[in-house]
């Protein structure tokens, strides 16, 4: 008999849907598309209820998400009949920190460390070097995954209804 897997302390503490920092509906979705979009040949079209079936995403939620992935360059969008949604090299090498600002803007743990104008409490407040620290190692998981590593490790998609590009 094999053993239980171990609970992970961190995901137990998020169990509250409460959380302040919790990643956007919309941001996990662009993730999600993008992944799906990258395990699909190179060059095929796939329209926006297959997108959504494919992600477990509402296609309402779903196109404004399409929009900002297309608006950052991630991913190209026609209409008509040969329409649809296709991966561009850029989304297949985007990394989720690049997916999360696409849809999101700048991530700052804490308005200490905006990147804008420096914090005027930095060398007084103790807590600050625990933030610095923080975001960095955040920073360096989310750097560290791109959309093209992710997919190779994605189950093989169902058969959508695509199209090749024309």
């Amino acid at each position: 008999m094999g053993s239980l897997p171990a609970k992970d302390p961190a995901a137990e503490r998020c169990l509250s849907a409460n959380s302040s920092m919790q990643l956007t509906r919309a941001s996990d979705y662009a993730v999600r598309v993008l992944i799906h979009l990258a395990t699909l040949p190179d060059h095929t079209r796939v329209l926006l209820p297959d997108i959504a079936l494919a992600t477990a995403a509402p296609e309402s939620f779903l196109s404004k998400v399409l929009q900002s992935l297309a608006h950052a360059g991630l991913i190209s969008s026609r209409r008509g009949k040969l329409g649809g949604f296709a991966i561009l090299p850029r989304g297949r090498e985007a990394t989720i920190l690049q997916i999360i600002e696409a849809i999101d803007g700048p991530v700052c743990l804490n308005v200490c460390l905006n990147g804008g104008k420096d914090c005027e409490r930095k060398s007084t407040c103790p807590a600050h070097p625990v933030w610095v620290r923080a975001q960095r190692a955040m920073f360096d998981v989310l750097i560290s995954a791109t959309v093209s590593s992710l997919a190779v490790k994605a189950a093989p998609p169902p058969a959508p209804s695509s199209l090749p590009i024309a």
